[in-house]
């Protein structure tokens, strides 16, 4: 891949970074790291131009209609700020502490509310995620409301349900050390309720469990009945 022009667009200059150094960007991936100061901005920018482009091809007249005059701004900056957020911001900061206390019992954390995007269809994803942790002596322990924010980053970015909870389980696992790891996910997907079949009851629910909570039946049952629930 050529380098590209000192005037190209900011899109092309972190994709030439990103294919030089060998690193994948999917659409659940995080490239923060290749993205310099200042370039978000532009790539919002450059984005609000092109979503401009793709109103007009819809044949939406956006200079009369007062609803979409500002559509392109709003939806480049929801992409680039906020629902896609995972991809652009770096991991948020996250104080690890010494399990100075030995604990070794089961910890839950949820259900945490999450939202992300079908990278099929740009739909949401709108859902809700348990976690459990079997610490040992060895285990970092992360605030409570870290657990949320790591879920977050990982979620607010267009992928699919069964990737999203690895990818999260991963992270924490790095993170945490444990003995155990449990992640369930339980979501709407807005590609089934608003195209397609249209079905509005469907959900869809995935786990990963990993450690004691795979090779011990008594924990995993243990950590299903003791979720809970986001209708309780």
């Amino acid at each position: 891949m050529n380098a590209p022009a000192p005037d190209a667009p900011v899109s092309e200059r972190i994709r030439y970074r990103l294919v030089s150094a060998g690193c994948r960007h999917h659409a659940n991936d995080n490239i923060a790291a290749f993205i310099e100061p200042g370039e978000l901005d532009a790539l919002q920018a450059e984005v609000q131009a092109r979503m401009q482009e793709v109103l007009k091809s819809l044949v939406i007249d956006t200079e009369s209609d007062h609803n979409t005059q500002d559509t392109a701004k709003r939806v480049a900056k929801m992409f680039v700020r906020e629902v896609f957020a995972g991809r652009y911001a770096e991991t948020p900061a996250v104080t690890e502490f010494p399990n100075i206390s030995r604990l070794n019992e089961l910890m839950i954390v949820g259900p945490i509310t999450v939202r992300s995007a079908c990278s099929h269809h740009l739909c949401p994803i709108i859902g809700k995620v348990w976690i459990g942790i079997m610490p040992n002596e060895h285990s970092n322990l992360i605030g409570l409301s870290k657990y949320v924010r790591l879920t977050d980053w990982i979620m607010s970015r267009p992928q699919i349900q069964e990737e999203a909870v690895i990818m999260l389980a991963n992270e924490l696992e790095t993170r945490v050390k444990p003995d155990g790891l449990a992640v369930v996910m339980e979501a709407d997907h807005f590609c089934m309720h608003w195209r397609g079949v249209k079905d509005i009851e469907a959900a869809m629910t995935n786990s990963v469990m990993r450690g004691a909570f795979l090779t011990d039946p008594n924990l995993r049952r243990e950590f299903l009945s003791l979720m809970p629930k986001k209708d309780a």
